[in-house]
């Protein structure tokens, strides 16, 4: 049985556990590794997010800046860094904040105008576009740094009346490449969650309000992601409601090989399906996919079995 909690969102709140919550991915950027920048004009995005609701999404993730393996972030230094998580000196920021706010505000704003009862989430590490878009409308701020990019985001958060998912990412984008290997993935992305959750409470940020993401994929080999689908099960140890974001991965395309080569984003709907399934029967809470009709579909069977 699938614990539940009441996600705090601020002015409303999330049941979660009694099924599944679909989270619909929206990137409005150029350069995203999933749909190659299809909806990075704001029209095209507004009207995916739209497409994304009627599909059956729960919660529309909208983001202005790609993370894909490989991107530049202009991290500040990590106020705790840890063996998995190396201090670098920072990098050219490939996008701006005032760039990333005006990708954003518009998709947000005008999707709450259109279906105010819209529950969004502004995928950024960034405090300043965290309180933007909350601001213009947006509910949750989901954060794939766990917080620690920006000095300024902890205290943030614990300013803003929102949600908030604290996501696992080992090392940074242009780095993964490089990161050692990891002896026991899931004990490692545990004790570090729980330590950023705990720093996260410290600065303010209430308990009720936090989601945890392992983060599959981010700073993870393809072979350190099948454990964290197996094993799934043990993040209930940490006591907060999960997220887990499997879609169109790269570990799926690895997977999927064939004649030696990985399968195509293109091609990774069934093996997305699958993981899906398989994190859902471990005790997702909420899964983040950009195919939301047949991730929606697949729930309703999968929760038939966790209820």
């Amino acid at each position: 049985m699938r614990p539940v909690f009441e996600w705090s969102l601020g002015s409303r709140s999330l049941l979660l556990g009694k099924r599944t919550l679909i989270m619909g991915v929206v990137n409005v950027t150029p350069d995203s590794f999933s749909d190659g920048g299809l909806y990075s004009a704001p029209e095209h995005a507004i009207d995916h997010a739209l497409q994304l609701l009627e599909e059956g999404a729960d919660i529309i993730d909208i983001g202005g800046e790609s993370t894909r393996p490989g991107a530049r972030v202009n991290a500040q230094e990590n106020a705790n860094p840890g063996p998995s998580t190396p201090v670098v000196t920072p990098t050219k920021q490939p996008v701006e904040e005032e760039e990333e706010l005006r990708r954003v505000l518009p998709v947000i704003q005008a999707v709450k105008q259109k279906r105010p009862d819209a529950v969004i989430s502004i995928d950024t590490y960034k405090a300043k576009v965290a309180r933007a878009a909350i601001e213009t409308g947006a509910d949750v701020v989901n954060d794939v740094s766990g917080f620690r990019w920006d000095r300024q985001m902890l205290k943030t958060l614990a300013s803003l009346n929102c949600g908030a998912v604290l996501m696992h990412m080992r090392g940074r984008p242009e780095e993964w490449r490089k990161l050692p290997p990891m002896q026991d993935v899931v004990m490692l992305v545990k004790r570090e969650l729980r330590d950023w959750v705990d720093a996260a409470l410290m600065t303010g940020v209430k308990r009720e309000r936090i989601v945890l993401d392992p983060g599959f994929g981010f700073g993870k080999s393809f072979e350190e992601n099948y454990p964290l689908l197996k094993r799934f099960q043990e993040f209930h140890d940490l006591r907060y409601p999960l997220l887990a974001g499997v879609s169109r991965k790269s570990f799926i395309g690895r997977a999927l090989a064939k004649n030696g080569h990985d399968v195509p984003v293109g091609d990774r709907l069934f093996g997305t399906l699958a993981s899906e399934a398989a994190v859902i029967l471990k005790g997702a809470h909420i899964v983040r996919t950009h195919d939301v009709k047949a991730c929606a579909d697949a729930a309703k069977i999968a929760d038939i079995v966790v209820n």
